[in-house]
């Protein structure tokens, strides 16, 4: 997509102009006045206006539901809203590409299931009928990412609403402007569709009180969390139903049987979207020996900038890392270029990933940097590759890939991984459903094991019991 950034930049700031306009609503601004469209001076006036919001959603029927998720998707995707939350996650977070924002924003919004996700069962006999309903929560609070900031907020709106719940949002403080434009325009859009007040509600300033208020607060009956291990493990904690969507540092095995050509483009696209930001993206490469060097030469020919120089490497590890091991914020979702560039070495735009080859057991392989440097480890056969893959990935069950022709290798890697989401022969956002088939989110539950969540996700399961009655069989 070429894009003329300059271009958009100037449309973003008129859309912004013109929706501050006095137009007889108030004034939708990065930072709202309490209560504003959803936007709260405190977590307490956030959740209070939650509660009552989520006690009128209880009595609307679930066609009205539908339409409030329609809303949401419609207000998201109306081209101006699209571009305007897309541009200014980049901007304000300094995190992932604009192209790919769009595409992710676009993603939330057209392919979070809604209401059609919750399926009643029923089961009938001589003792009567019962039926086992999904149903809400109540009030949740969700904690977003400063990597997926807007993606987050749509996914878990569409999802939380369809099940009946409000939802309270503890965003991250660098996506705080971005976080507070899309609460307030989904709230206004949900307003005049005829939906309860404050459905979506965040509080002024984010900070670390805040989400502890939160996740304290007795009226919140769920807690969400989307981000690094420590606030996964926070939400586990508090002793509440807690939904944690954690760390991966997802592997991709490429055997002797894969379509090479296509196995080193899809790893480079995955590996490059949003600038490796999404949790599901490529993150190291085992190659069997007797294709590895051709796979790398397929990968040059498709964006990918090969660092052969043992020191270099060292030298950009060394850049891109903190000193406790994980990966500097100031280089977290930049591009190759801008990495590369900080090492004195100048590349087109066509470059997107930074490559090289090292041993399992290097920092950059272990670690999960997401940034689009990807490792490459000479493997001597696919089984090796597969154990290689399962140690780097370390357990945290999240996502993994693998090119290959071989059913029974697929089959072993995908039984021993467990991962949440398994690729073959695709990029890794196939698996949130760019070019794959499902539903999408951008909170993967691994931790506590519900995985792709969705509407069902965030509800509890009702019985409801008829006895000795409605059996027509």
């Amino acid at each position: 997509m070429d894009i003329d950034v300059n271009v958009i930049e100037k449309m973003v700031r008129q859309a912004i102009a013109d929706v501050s306009k006095d137009n007889g609503c108030p004034t939708v601004t990065y930072h709202g006045p309490a209560g504003n469209y959803g936007v709260f001076d405190t977590m307490d006036g956030a959740i209070e206006a939650s509660v009552i919001a989520q006690k009128e959603l209880l009595h609307s029927t679930m066609a009205e539901r539908q339409k409030y998720v329609d809303t949401i998707r419609a207000t998201v995707l109306n081209r101006a809203n699209l571009e305007m939350i897309s541009m200014l996650a980049v901007e304000e977070t300094e995190i992932g590409k604009y192209e790919h924002k769009l595409i992710k924003n676009r993603l939330a919004a057209e392919k979070t299931p809604g209401t059609e996700d919750l399926v009643t069962e029923a089961k009938t006999g001589d003792n009567g009928l019962t039926l086992i309903e999904y149903c809400p929560f109540g009030v949740i609070g969700a904690i977003t990412p400063t990597t997926n900031p807007t993606e987050t907020v749509i996914c878990n709106s569409i999802s939380m609403i369809a099940g009946g719940n409000s939802v309270v949002f503890s965003p991250h403080p660098r996506a705080t402007k971005v976080t507070h434009l899309l609460v307030q325009m989904l709230n206004k859009a949900l307003e005049e569709a005829g939906a309860p007040k404050n459905l979506i509600t965040t509080v002024k300033e984010p900070s670390i009180e805040n989400t502890n208020a939160m996740c304290e607060h007795p009226k919140v009956r769920m807690l969400v969390a989307t981000g690094g291990p420590s606030i996964v493990r926070k939400v586990m904690s508090t002793g509440k139903k807690a939904i944690g969507a954690g760390a991966g540092n997802p592997p991709v095995v490429v055997d002797e049987t894969a379509n090479i050509e296509k196995a080193a483009k899809d790893i480079v696209d995955g590996c490059s979207f949003d600038n490796n930001v999404p949790c599901i993206a490529e993150k190291e490469v085992f190659a069997v020996d007797q294709i590895c060097d051709y796979l790398i030469h397929c990968m040059k020919q498709n964006g990918a900038y090969e660092m052969k120089d043992p020191a270099m490497v060292e030298k950009l590890d060394a850049l891109v890392t903190n000193d406790k091991g994980g990966p500097k914020v100031e280089f977290v979702g930049k591009s190759a270029k801008y990495i590369l560039d900080k090492l004195g070495i100048q590349v087109s735009d066509d470059i997107r990933v930074i490559i090289m080859e090292t041993n399992k057991h290097h920092h950059l392989v272990t670690e999960e940097m997401m940034m689009p440097i990807l490792p490459v480890v000479r493997c001597h056969d696919v089984d090796e590759a597969i154990d290689n893959a399962y140690e780097a990935e370390h357990g945290n069950r999240h996502t993994a890939m693998m090119h290959s022709r071989n059913v029974e290798k697929l089959t072993k890697m995908a039984k021993l991984l467990e991962t949440t989401i398994f690729v073959k022969n695709a990029p890794s956002y196939a698996g949130i459903g760019v070019g794959g088939e499902g539903h999408t989110t951008f909170t993967i539950a691994g931790p506590t094991g519900e995985g792709l969540t969705s509407a069902r996700s965030f509800c509890r399961k009702r019985k409801c019991v008829m006895s000795d009655a409605l059996h027509i069989r």
